[in-house]
């Protein structure tokens, strides 16, 4: 662990010196670990009630220290800290959004009360470079159903060259999409600036379908808290796709809509009529 020089302590009952700290690498949207060290130097005991009390934290800052995460994730302390007592514990560290140059605050916090620094402690305050979520740009594609030359054509054509392995990213569409050429560049951004799932627009060729499809129409923009299952996912490793309507699908969390992934659904595809 790397130690911490000497900084200011205030008098007090509630004070914390921050002795040493270790961070793994931080991707953006990914979740990391750190290790912390520090000492309650107050004259008050701390304790953590469950979700309550005293609980560790951490805010992400721009270079002139504005917020850009304010609430990291709260983590307990392991026990009963009197004063003088010594802490190390390892925290969870979910990446900021999108990669580039932070800087990582912690802090301890009473909860629903107040922030240690709020009555004078220093922040552990340390400069952090977050990585792309995805070290490589490559997508590869499975699609479902019987395959289907046009299909072929659009992702020969896509602007970023598609691969069969060693893939980052794996998206799925049905025979009788035809994605626009610049739908591969779409989702590996997407991926790169630290969203796990990514889907973009559909425009059918059916009115019927169009009807349907309606909320995922093109001409949006991005959307993190898109109120609907995004569709032809692009994922992360460990994620599968589900069905909704037909299309492959994804309805879990850390996922973007792009309005400008488009993709062309053809009245006669691999849509699945069930």
């Amino acid at each position: 662990m790397e130690r911490v020089g000497e900084h200011s302590v205030p008098a007090g009952p509630l004070a914390v010196r921050w002795l040493a700290y270790e961070l793994g690498e931080a991707r953006a949207g990914a979740t990391s670990r750190a290790r912390l060290r520090f000492e309650n130097a107050g004259s008050a005991p701390w304790r953590s009630r469950g979700r309550e009390g005293v609980q560790v934290s951490y805010h992400w800052l721009d270079s002139l220290g504005n917020a850009i995460v304010w609430d990291g994730p709260r983590t307990p302390l392991p026990q009963l800290v009197e004063p003088g007592g010594i802490v190390e514990l390892e925290i969870p560290l979910v990446g900021p959004r999108p990669p580039g140059g932070y800087r990582l605050a912690f802090d301890l916090v009473e909860e629903f009360r107040f922030w240690f620094a709020e009555l004078g402690s220093a922040p552990l305050d340390v400069p952090v470079r977050v990585e792309p979520r995805i070290s490589e740009r490559r997508l590869r594609v499975v699609v479902h159903g019987t395959p289907d030359p046009e299909t072929r054509a659009a992702l020969d054509g896509q602007v970023e060259q598609l691969v069969t392995d060693q893939a980052s990213a794996v998206a799925h569409l049905v025979s009788g999409a035809l994605p626009a050429p610049d739908w591969s560049r779409h989702l590996l951004d997407a991926h790169e600036e630290g969203y796990a799932a990514v889907g973009g627009a559909v425009e059918p060729e059916s009115r019927a379908d169009r009807k349907l499809f309606q909320a995922w129409a093109s001409g949006g923009g991005r959307n993190p808290r898109f109120g609907h299952p995004i569709l032809f996912p692009s994922l992360l490793d460990g994620l599968e796709p589900e069905w909704h309507e037909g299309l492959p699908s994804f309805s879990g969390g850390d996922a973007l809509f792009d309005g400008g992934a488009v993709v062309r659904l053809r009245s006669r595809s691999g849509r699945r009529r069930d």
